[in-house]
């Protein structure tokens, strides 16, 4: 299935709905199926539609159009500087390129640059018809990776996972008129694009925070009664944080009743803080990946309020799993030589289904059944709660012996003074690899490098105690809230 069905669906059922806009303008479902028309016209001639700025009212105008015109859209990280920036661009030729007006100029000459709102305002008074052949196997959206660890590669979604993660997640018009969703990722993370489409799907209205900024995020959820929101755990740490600063009790967002996180490793600390202020509010934990077109394991909001004060110590480390795979999503869990584990044994996790991706520019991943590897570590338990466990190329080989950073970073994590972790293995001429931790520590608090390794090494043992303790202000992370493990790497070898 195509996304030119959504744009109809849209038009058809929600054409006195309004699902975009902010203060100055306001669109339905009728005005956002015109303007896509009309704008799916400026592509003719064009090879992609490349987007680079922040979050705009009428982004879904961008996307829905390239769908219209059979073109790929292709959002990229606008804060990258600007030899990287380029170099994106110019990976996308023959591309219209659209950006915010302090981007525009940073783009070199030779592209075809538009700022957005300027783009909009010159758009063809009419909708003449535009002659396009939708094939469902066409690629849909470009997502460049954030590389963290090498150069960003292109990976694609082709229509039919797209239409596949919409159909099979979100009920079509399952929103009431008064529900608003906060969409605060950037347009060029894999949240973003899925936001977009399932709200629109839903019927639900769109409120796009340009920037985020706590302080801003709570208060557009007053504003704009928003109903539901999505973060990045590093962005709920930040919005905690804010309503911890005002003082004891629950936050004041009245209308707020679903708020899902996921993308990166969330603290004890500020998850349990935030099931705390915010009481009524119900939390997801969704866990997916750029080349799994978004969300295949959903934590809903009964099992996070079941977790957080269940005596059952099973129950309990749910709290911290990515919840259950969804039932449209086969799963599997090999060792390094491809058997599939039991129940609670840890491994690679695998996945297929309609979905599932697996592509890149450079081909698929896909092996001859369909499988993707993920590169996550992980297990399921006997209930069908998946748990993940780090990166496999985070892996630390010390002495032979194959060490998971985020089994020492959980350990680290619960002492009350550390705010925020980072184990990384940097080269050894005995042992090929030690083991050495990055800490932040919380606002006011203090503990010693002996005191977090003799925690270590009462948790866990010996061997996956940290040579190495440092303390630092602040970790490096990637705008999207993962840590940047290379860059901590790095630091740690040169001192």
């Amino acid at each position: 299935m195509h996304l030119s069905a959504l744009i109809e669906m849209i038009e058809s059922g929600f054409a006195d709905r309004e699902l975009l806009g902010d203060s100055g303008r306001r669109v339905t479902g009728a005005g956002l199926g015109a303007l896509v028309g009309r704008a799916a016209v400026t592509l003719h001639g064009h090879r992609a539609l490349v987007y680079a700025g922040e979050n705009h009212p009428l982004l879904p105008v961008a996307l829905l159009a390239a769908a219209r015109a059979g073109v790929p859209f292709v959002p990229v990280n606008y804060r990258l500087d600007d030899a990287a920036l380029n170099a994106l661009v110019a990976r996308q030729p023959e591309a219209l390129v659209l950006a915010d007006a302090a981007t525009a100029p940073r783009i070199a000459a030779g592209a075809n640059v538009l700022v957005f709102d300027r783009w909009l305002e010159r758009l063809p008074a009419a909708e003449p018809p535009v002659e396009a052949l939708f094939d469902e196997d066409d690629v849909a959206v470009v997502l460049y990776t954030s590389g963290t660890t090498s150069t960003p590669k292109a990976a694609l979604l082709r229509h039919r996972h797209l239409m596949a993660y919409l159909l099979n997640t979100v009920e079509f018009g399952s929103a009431t008129t008064e529900e608003a969703v906060l969409v605060s990722v950037p347009p060029y993370h894999i949240a973003g694009v899925a936001n977009m489409l399932s709200n629109l799907f839903a019927g639900r209205r769109l409120v796009y925070l340009r920037a985020f900024d706590p302080q801003t995020w709570l208060a557009a959820v007053g504003e704009q009664a928003v109903t539901s929101a999505m973060v990045v755990p590093t962005m709920l740490a930040r919005i905690v944080d804010a309503v911890v600063a005002r003082g004891p009790g629950a936050a004041a967002v009245p209308t707020l009743r679903s708020l899902s996180y996921g993308g990166a490793k969330i603290s004890e600390r500020v998850l349990r803080e935030a099931l705390t202020r915010f009481p009524e509010v119900g939390f997801v934990n969704a866990y997916g990946l750029t080349e799994t077109a978004s969300t295949i394991a959903v934590l809903g909001p009964e099992d996070h309020r079941a977790a957080l004060d269940s005596p059952d110590p099973l129950v309990r480390a749910r709290l911290f799993s990515a919840g259950q795979v969804l039932p449209t999503v086969e799963i599997e869990v090999r060792d390094e030589h491809g058997r599939v584990l039991a129940p609670g044994e840890s491994g690679i996790v695998f996945l297929r289904g309609e979905q599932i991706s697996g592509e890149y520019a450079t081909g698929s991943l896909l092996d001859a059944r369909g499988w993707f590897c993920t590169r996550d570590l992980g297990r399921v338990d006997a209930e069908g709660y998946l748990y993940i466990e780090g990166r496999a190329d985070d892996t630390i080989i010390r002495g032979g012996e194959n060490i998971a950073p985020a089994e020492i970073e959980e350990v680290l994590l619960s002492h009350p003074a550390v705010a925020e972790v980072c184990v990384v293995g940097p080269p050894s001429q005995e042992w090929g690899q030690t083991l050495a931790a990055a800490v932040v520590l919380r606002p006011g608090a203090a503990v010693t490098g002996d005191e977090l390794r003799e925690l270590v090494r009462t948790r866990l043992r010996g061997a996956k105690t940290p040579e190495t303790v440092v303390f630092r202000e602040s970790l490096p992370h990637t705008d999207t809230g993962k840590l940047l493990r290379r860059a901590v790497l790095a630091d740690l070898t040169a001192g």
